[in-house]
């Protein structure tokens, strides 16, 4: 069997088993053990299996001197296996396979989205200065620049809350300048965002508004002042900026950017 023999194989799994059972004896959940160990044992026998033959070759025998005149023999294999070399290999490999069959599996974004979000159900954003590149509306009557470092984050959202986005505008131009912009960069086409969930309106007073009446558990905004008011009718808020400002509420977190709150 590869490059072991059957006994070195039988040895080495026995010293996997005991490894598992102090690991055992020192915790509860002995369920996510036995389920380890037998991972593990599957891991070395596919990496056994795999392990093209080699053939080994004896070395010759050595006798000591004086070995003739005493009378005592060595076997001939007895060199082949020193029992300090072969316990201190065999461990090493166990303890390698083992810690790499543990190691911290690295969360996928969308983990990391319904993480922070602690599971709520509805988002309510602000565009200016969080999804677009943008800050001010007077920007707007000029162009709408989605950022696209932000796109994943907001197909995530998607998935698992329903999201509205929002912004104060100046004229009917921007509107359509916005709308544009989210359709180009395709925020449409992944199915958890609709046109009609993009609210526009003249005045902050309005935004301020919208948001109380859909009640979301989340609102993310790039003003303070709004974050201030919202801070006693909304349950979590995320205020996005530059400058760290000092704390708004216990239920106000900030940062420097959308990517940077979701980031692992």
């Amino acid at each position: 069997m590869g490059e072991y023999s059957k006994e070195d194989f039988i040895q080495l799994v026995k010293r996997i088993g005991a490894y598992l059972s102090s690991k055992i004896l020192n915790t509860q959940d002995i369920s996510v053990w036995a389920v380890a160990g037998l991972a593990v044992a599957v891991i070395f026998t596919w990496r056994l299996l795999r392990t093209p033959a080699v053939p080994r070759r004896r070395q010759p025998k050595r006798q000591a001197p004086g070995a003739s005149s005493s009378g005592v023999h060595t076997h001939p294999d007895a060199n082949l296996f020193p029992s300090n070399v072969s316990s201190s290999s065999e461990d090493s490999r166990a303890q390698t396979v083992i810690d790499e069959f543990f190691q911290p599996v690295k969360p996928t974004l969308g983990q990391i989205v319904r993480q922070r979000l602690s599971d709520g159900r509805k988002v309510t954003c602000r565009l200016l200065g969080v999804i677009l590149e943008e800050t001010t509306p007077e920007e707007l009557q000029n162009k709408a620049t989605v950022r696209s470092s932000v796109l994943d984050i907001l197909l995530e959202i998607t998935k698992f809350c329903d999201l509205y986005l929002m912004e104060t505008i100046l004229d009917d131009e921007s509107e359509k300048k916005v709308l544009t912009a989210l359709e180009n960069a395709g925020i449409f086409t992944s199915g958890g965002l609709v046109k009609d969930k993009v609210l526009f309106c003249s005045t902050e007073i309005g935004r301020t508004s919208f948001v109380r009446q859909l009640e979301p558990d989340w609102h993310i905004d790039s003003s303070r002042e709004i974050s201030t008011q919202l801070a006693r009718f909304i349950k979590y808020q995320l205020h996005i900026s530059t400058i760290k400002p000092e704390r708004i509420a216990s239920n106000v977190f900030s940062s420097s950017s959308l990517e940077q709150f979701f980031s692992v």
